[in-house]
């Protein structure tokens, strides 16, 4: 059974920083692209930021290149996102995705989703 457990979500002051987690289990990490989603309040969920096993290919949405980085652990099964400079804008629910291939496409479909952690950004 396929698992990803997001953490580090929590209130924090615009401008300031925080790294979220997500530890997988139940799949062979290595075969999969793990990506980081966002769904705000009202809004529709968006690609936030996606990379292969080797960090070969990396994707990032425009709104969060230069402030966000993704990273992977394939020792830990854990793939992260370091968020920086955060805006009001970046509130929402993030979540972990896996996708079995190579490709960090924003747009193919992915195959398991965690449950999500809160960001909130005060100002």
């Amino acid at each position: 059974q396929v698992q990803l457990v997001e953490s580090g979500g929590e209130l924090v002051q615009a401008g300031g920083s925080l790294r979220l987690s997500c530890a997988a289990s139940g799949l062979t990490f290595s075969t999969y692209v793990m990506g980081w989603f966002r769904q705000a309040p009202g809004k529709e969920r968006e690609f936030v930021a996606a990379t292969s096993w080797g960090g070969t290919s990396i994707n990032y949405a425009d709104s969060v290149k230069g402030r966000f980085t993704i990273s992977r652990d394939n020792a830990k099964n854990t793939v992260y996102l370091q968020m920086n400079s955060l805006q009001l804008e970046d509130t929402a629910v993030y979540y972990c995705a896996a996708r079995r291939g190579t490709r960090a496409s924003p747009t193919l479909p992915y195959d398991f989703w965690g449950q999500g952690t809160q960001v909130t950004v005060s100002s």
